[in-house]
């Protein structure tokens, strides 16, 4: 596993062996995408936003009618203008 220190700016130097894996040179950019709490991938700009395709789990979601989205909304808007 490689490691790295945080220096007073709140920087790290990315290692060599990650830096290769990514595909990095200087000057690309990176995301820090969260998995979970406490757990996250880099993500090198430099690619594709598919290639996170099938990494996170999908919840199964049962299909929501008209008349739920619709209640849904008119609750948020009430919760909204009270707070308003």
């Amino acid at each position: 596993m490689a490691g790295a220190v945080i220096n007073r700016r709140g920087q790290a130097t990315i290692p060599v062996g990650i830096r290769t894996a990514l595909g990095l040179k200087a000057g690309d950019r990176v995301e820090f995408v969260e998995l979970e709490k406490g757990r996250f991938m880099i993500v090198a700009k430099n690619r594709s936003v598919r290639e996170l395709e099938g990494l996170f789990r999908k919840k199964a979601r049962k299909p929501v009618s008209i008349e739920e989205m619709n209640a849904a909304i008119v609750r948020r808007a009430r919760i909204l203008h009270i707070k308003g």
